[in-house]
């Protein structure tokens, strides 16, 4: 599978870059900067010298060419950097994984983006696309620390089957985590406000804790 990922020099992105990588997928991080993307790369590379890591970097284009996208920015740049490389996801599966919040004195308070999710704006953006809402609730932290498993559902909201199918597909490649079909794009808003719930009891607790929700068996 290759996966490209675009804004995927910050945390999450290059973090959800280098787990993917150490399952077998090839990685694509994109940036606006190829020599940032280049530089994130590197960093993965030297972090884990004895693993062989399939993990390039490049501009934003070259992640949109990949067979599913992640958009890894910030959330306020998420629906113009999926538009500006449009042309580049038409068809694909686009996964957003963006959450809209604010840090207002010692506390993240969700914010209502257009359209009122992240996702639901980057589908508006690129409507020739299939987007998945996904991994919003996986502290970056651990997910980039490869000696350790991430055990944590991934709830996907999608209009789209497809994409849901192929969000789950990459989440089951990874070992102790679980896709959840959590419904439409309309639910993705909710998903991605509880995230600044997450970071509030991170914080709190010292800890990184994820989402597991329990009597669903699959």
């Amino acid at each position: 599978m290759h996966v490209g990922i675009l804004g995927g020099t910050g945390p999450a992105g290059s973090a959800l870059a280098a787990r993917l990588a150490s399952v077998g997928v090839e990685v694509v991080i994109g940036s606006r900067s190829v020599d940032r993307a280049q530089e994130a790369c590197k960093v993965i590379s030297a972090r884990w010298p004895e693993r062989t890591l399939r993990v390039q970097g490049g501009d934003n284009q070259a992640a949109a060419e990949a067979e599913i996208a992640v958009i890894a920015t910030p959330w306020e740049a998420a629906a113009a950097t999926a538009a500006s490389v449009a042309k580049h996801l038409e068809g694909k599966v686009v996964i957003s994984m963006a959450n809209a919040l604010a840090k207002v004195g010692d506390d993240f308070e969700p914010l209502v983006p257009p359209r009122g999710s992240v996702a639901a704006h980057v589908q508006h953006a690129v409507p020739n696309t299939m987007v998945a809402a996904a991994f919003h609730h996986l502290p970056a932290r651990a997910l980039a620390n490869l000696n350790r498993p991430v055990e944590s559902d991934v709830l996907i909201c999608s209009d789209h089957p497809a994409a849901y199918e192929a969000t789950a597909e990459l989440v089951d490649l990874i070992p102790d985590l679980r896709p959840l079909n959590a419904g439409s794009m309309s639910n993705a808003g909710p998903v991605e406000s509880l995230t600044a719930v997450l970071l509030e009891l991170n914080i709190r607790y010292r800890a990184r804790a994820a989402v597991r929700l329990t009597g669903i068996d699959v």
